[in-house]
């Protein structure tokens, strides 16, 4: 039997049996095959081999640059049952469903608070590491979120929201 044969078989005999032969070297996860390993890898090296054509944006998997994309098509499939909204992706959906239902199924380890998506409490999680990680190129000012990185950098650009001007005259 060829080696990449005993690999092929490694890998499938460890779905069943549940072994995690691969494990990763800067966090100690492990897995039941290689290709979940590298993948896994990108994430502490940040390599992104990935890239859109259209926009330049890379991503560290395959199948993030295809869902990416529907972005530039304006493809929106799944459509709620309930108000009509559609999404580009099923998990979008799903996640929106539950603004109708008000399950929030992640919560925060620290503080009451829960969430309708992991991606939320991820975010809410920076509240108690006190990790800033979006940095103002102009004045070094450090924020939790990139919404926020961009919200602050039109008070550089003149381009407030409501900027001094139009606050005046609305008064």
């Amino acid at each position: 039997m060829s080696a990449v044969a005993k690999m092929v078989r490694l890998n499938h005999f460890s779905k069943h049996t549940g072994e995690k032969p691969y494990q990763c070297s800067f966090c100690e996860k492990a897995f039941s095959n290689n290709t979940c390993l590298i993948k896994h890898l990108r994430t502490h090296t940040g390599d992104k081999p990935y890239q859109c054509s259209q926009c330049g944006k890379a991503f560290s998997q395959n199948s993030s640059l295809r869902r990416h994309l529907k972005v530039h098509t304006g493809e929106k499939p799944y459509q709620c049952s309930l108000c009509g909204n559609a999404f580009s992706h099923n998990s979008s959906l799903i996640c929106h469903m539950r603004s109708h239902t008000g399950e929030k199924p992640y919560k925060c380890d620290l503080c009451d608070k829960d969430f309708y998506n992991n991606s939320d409490l991820r975010k809410h999680m920076k509240t108690h590491t006190g990790e800033k990680p979006h940095l103002c190129s102009q004045c070094g000012k450090t924020f939790y979120r990139k919404t926020e990185l961009i919200f602050h950098q039109r008070t550089h650009s003149g381009r407030n929201h409501m900027n001094a001007a139009i606050a005046v005259r609305l008064l």
